[in-house]
């Protein structure tokens, strides 16, 4: 008998959720593929809850009462980057206090987080496989000609190094050629990063970790 997971993603924009939904999706069916006890089916759903004016505790609290009523919700994928913070005082600071707000609260909210924090943000990610970026790019310029050859745990703003390296790679083009930009590579990136490339990194890593969490939490594993 196959066991069917509701999971809610929630991220900091639309933008974040156009590159992290494959990739969540992606590693939840992973692991329950390598390691749960028994077989699951991963339902991915998109949470639509504003966050305007609302702290980081009270759009969690909020999304995971959304996700409930709408779907079922049964663990909820909550995306913020660490930014200038190390991964645990991301944890420390915005997931401990939104969880324990949660633990308070009835049958009506899901009570089970998955964080996803990126070090230092989403695009470091993206930066996971070069080769990827740079063929979406279309460039054959070398990492050190793209300024791009560095851990990208390290970049302290990775999305303004990969804008850069698209501006070095269409530098050679007519301009009105000049049309790429990264909004138009977050979705097919997501898509397309192996696994195996986001392993390079540790907070992806951390990721892993968080899924077994709750696979663990939900008596899969």
């Amino acid at each position: 008998m196959i066991a069917q997971i509701f999971i809610g993603l929630a991220t900091e924009g639309p933008t974040d959720i156009r590159f992290f939904e494959s990739i969540v999706r992606r590693t939840f069916q992973d692991i329950a593929l390598k390691e749960c006890r028994t077989d699951v089916d991963i339902d991915i759903q998109r949470l639509k809850t504003k966050k305007t004016g609302l702290s980081f505790s009270e759009y969690v609290i909020q999304a995971s009462c959304d996700g409930v009523k709408e779907f079922g919700m049964m663990a909820l994928a909550i995306h913020t980057d660490a930014d200038r913070e190390t991964y645990d005082d991301r944890k420390r600071y915005n997931i401990y206090p939104a969880q324990s707000e949660l633990d308070r609260k009835g049958d009506d909210y899901c009570k089970i987080l998955t964080p996803v924090i990126p070090v230092r943000m989403m695009e470091a990610w993206m930066l996971a496989d070069k080769d990827l970026l740079k063929a979406e790019i279309g460039t054959r310029k070398s990492d050190n000609d793209l300024g791009i050859d560095r851990d990208p745990e390290v970049i302290a703003d990775p999305k303004s190094v990969i804008e850069e390296a698209i501006r070095v790679a269409q530098s050679d083009l007519p301009r009105r050629r000049q049309r790429l930009t990264i909004s138009d590579l977050y979705e097919i990136i997501g898509d397309k990063i192996s696994i195996d490339k986001l392993l390079l990194l540790n907070s992806y890593r951390r990721f892993q970790e968080e899924v077994r969490s709750t696979y663990r939490a939900l008596n899969y594993m």
